[in-house]
């Protein structure tokens, strides 16, 4: 048994599972890249973060931090969707996938998130495609994976 007020490290999911707003079994104590600190460095700057040695599902496991009562929630919110839209950091990352054909990403994908860093792969991927179609190596251009998939949401979020 453990006493009122230890602490433990435990995973999300089990987390989540003890969390109840009306018996409080928990309280969940932020990691430190989503405090006031680390807050007001993504408002200056996130595009200088590196976000896969801080959290390597920065944006995520973020998002999943919101299920719990905390009062800094509105503020995590509001740095999550800072990171990647005021700084455009979503858009430089893309921009970098399509003008860096051949040649060695390590060093900027080594600093990104695991979303980024899917982002940045559909981008060399598509730019890699699209290269193998204009020599002719490639009979057809095929809709991404994710484009197909957002496609048959919509037809079966009507359907439905």
């Amino acid at each position: 048994s453990f006493m009122q007020g230890s602490k433990l490290e435990v995973p999300l999911w089990l987390a989540k599972g003890l969390h109840d707003s009306k018996r409080r079994i928990i309280s969940v104590e932020l990691p430190k890249i989503y405090k006031e600190a680390w807050r007001t460095v993504f408002s200056a700057d996130a595009n200088v973060v590196d976000l896969h040695k801080m959290g390597p599902y920065y944006y995520g496991f973020g998002s999943q931090l919101l299920n719990f009562d905390n009062p800094e929630n509105p503020e995590i919110a509001q740095t999550i969707l800072q990171a990647s839209h005021r700084t455009n950091r979503f858009r430089r990352i893309m921009d970098s996938s399509q003008n860096a054909y051949n040649e060695d990403t390590s060093a900027l994908v080594a600093r990104l998130d695991e979303l980024e860093r899917a982002l940045f792969q559909a981008g060399q991927k598509g730019l890699n495609d699209f290269q193998c179609w204009e020599k002719g190596q490639a009979s057809q251009i095929t809709a991404s994976s994710l484009v197909q998939n957002y496609g048959k949401r919509k037809f079966t979020d009507v359907d439905g």
